[in-house]
């Protein structure tokens, strides 16, 4: 399986700073070509939030130059190692995001969500309000948001139409760096081939539905990096003209 990739990144209409973070490779591996990409919304007052996600991106892109290597010497990458070594990377950089803030005196964090794709495999872990989707003969959210509105919808207190317009929609249950300890999601599964898939901050899926996303990034239509980031552009623009304030960020991933 082949790959190409593509990522964008907005300062918005609003914002003095992106605090956005993101960071995508296209990696060649004795077990074939593998892509790993790491998004970032950060937080916090003046260029805080940008620390953050800057912070966690820069770990997670050690894991793959000092990490990854050996992982695919084996014979087969577990899910439950690719768990273990993400898991410490959050749990370490919560407590050095923690201990700037504290230092600074200021209150920082960030999402993350992250994403390997190997041959056969995706593993995805998320933290925050950040996405994963897969686009193929439809459109599939893969993370679950880690949100007020996500928890209350899920335990059926709230539609997910009340969820959109609630005034807490926005609040989080924890990031990376604002919270006393941090519980990852990890999700698994089998990469399609002929397929997108996208990493995205908040900021991007506000103000354009699904179905547009999957309009405007059908996999037929993305055959080289041009295209994509063209495609791009135009959903970061169109999210612009209605109005998002806050900064703007997508990767994606075409299989081939």
């Amino acid at each position: 399986m082949n790959f190409i990739i593509s990522a964008t990144t907005d300062i918005g209409t609003t914002k003095k700073t992106n605090q956005d973070s993101l960071s995508m490779k296209v990696i060649r591996t004795p077990a074939g070509r593998m892509v790993f990409a790491v998004l970032c919304d950060g937080m916090g007052g003046l260029s805080s939030g940008e620390v953050a996600s800057a912070t966690v991106v820069k770990a997670f892109h050690e894991w793959v130059v000092k990490e990854l290597p050996g992982l695919c010497m084996q014979t087969e990458i577990m899910d439950s190692e690719i768990k273990s070594q993400w898991e410490k990377i959050i749990t370490q950089q919560n407590e050095k995001i923690k201990s700037y803030g504290a230092r600074q005196g200021v209150r920082l964090g960030t999402t993350v969500v992250a994403m390997l794709l190997t041959q056969s495999r995706y593993y995805i872990l998320n933290v925050g309000d950040s996405r994963a989707y897969e686009i193929k003969n439809g459109i599939r959210q893969l993370t679950a948001d880690q949100t007020f509105v996500a928890r209350e919808v899920a335990c059926g207190n709230m539609t997910e139409e009340q969820a959109k317009m609630d005034e807490r929609r926005n609040v989080l249950l924890q990031c990376v760096g604002a919270s006393e300890e941090v519980y990852p999601d990890m999700f698994f599964g089998e990469v399609q081939r002929d397929a997108v898939y996208m990493l995205c901050s908040d900021g991007f899926r506000h103000e354009i539905t699904p179905e547009e996303i999957e309009e405007g990034l059908q996999p037929d239509m993305l055959l080289d990096e041009h295209k994509m980031q063209c495609c791009a552009t135009e959903l970061v623009e169109k999210n612009k003209m209605r109005g998002e304030r806050d900064n703007i960020s997508v990767a994606l991933i075409r299989t081939f």
